[in-house]
């Protein structure tokens, strides 16, 4: 990676964002239609604009972005408020993806598709964009009213059980039984891996910042979150989740 490149390619993103986006804040509309527009101005398919340089570095700022946009959402949130309509969120997630999956299903199956092909599209269409959401609270001043909690608890729960539901539907596509003891004990792998991932960041990380309050300047702890935010991320990686779960759960706490 050419750290010129790299540079030249960050500059040419983040120019295009702001100019675009103060554009569409001027219009009065949604500041991530803005950032797709500017994201589809400097690609490769638009060519009346400058370019990036190295297209390989488009997927890398991408991810970054995400990382640190959840994680500024996630610092936005009360983890113990969220989990207080655990229930209720829980049964939302799922009665949305249920529902979701049937309606996929339905349409692969109108066009014909193959019984797996129908299901994978259902289980597609049963994901939601949190990010897009929490920009989208963020941006509208939505994220103190009275249905956020239960709303951003959904859309994590999604995401938990959307990994699932991928290794399920991914074991069955290379001709495993469902019910079959891999299946299982990857299930029961990732299920061990996420409840010590929870225990981690609701006890012991808190307590950590606790007993380090005293020592800790404003730059320390800008240090000291970016690298746990990207230490949690790499976890959730290895777990098997998402990265931008991973940065808005440590920004929750």
């Amino acid at each position: 990676m050419n750290l010129d490149t790299f540079v030249t390619d960050l500059a040419l993103i983040l120019v295009t964002a702001g100019i675009i986006t103060l554009i569409f804040k001027k219009l009065k509309q949604s500041l991530v239609l803005g950032y797709i527009v500017a994201g589809f101005l400097i690609s490769p398919h638009f060519v009346f604009l400058p370019t990036v340089v190295d297209e390989g570095d488009i997927g890398v700022w991408a991810d970054i972005g995400i990382i640190f946009l959840m994680f500024g959402l996630g610092l936005e949130f009360n983890f113990k408020k969220i989990s207080s309509v655990g229930g209720s969120a829980f049964t939302t997630a799922v009665t949305v993806m249920s529902f979701m999956v049937l309606v996929g299903a339905g349409v692969g199956a109108l066009f014909g598709w193959d019984k797996m092909d129908c299901i994978f599209l259902g289980g597609m269409l049963s994901m939601s964009s949190t990010m897009v959401i929490l920009k989208t609270y963020e941006e509208h001043n939505l994220k103190k009213e009275p249905f956020a909690d239960l709303v951003i608890s959904a859309l994590v729960i999604e995401d938990i059980f959307g990994v699932f539901l991928l290794v399920i539907l991914s074991t069955i596509a290379v001709g495993q039984n469902s019910s079959g003891a891999g299946l299982i004990s990857e299930i029961g792998i990732m299920m061990a891996y996420l409840v010590i991932w929870v225990l981690l960041v609701i006890y012991l990380i808190p307590t950590i910042f606790k007993k380090i309050a005293n020592l800790v300047n404003d730059e320390m702890l800008v240090v000291i979150s970016i690298g746990l935010c990207l230490l949690m991320v790499g976890i959730a990686n290895f777990i098997g989740f998402s990265s931008a779960l991973g940065a808005f759960l440590t920004g929750m706490v």
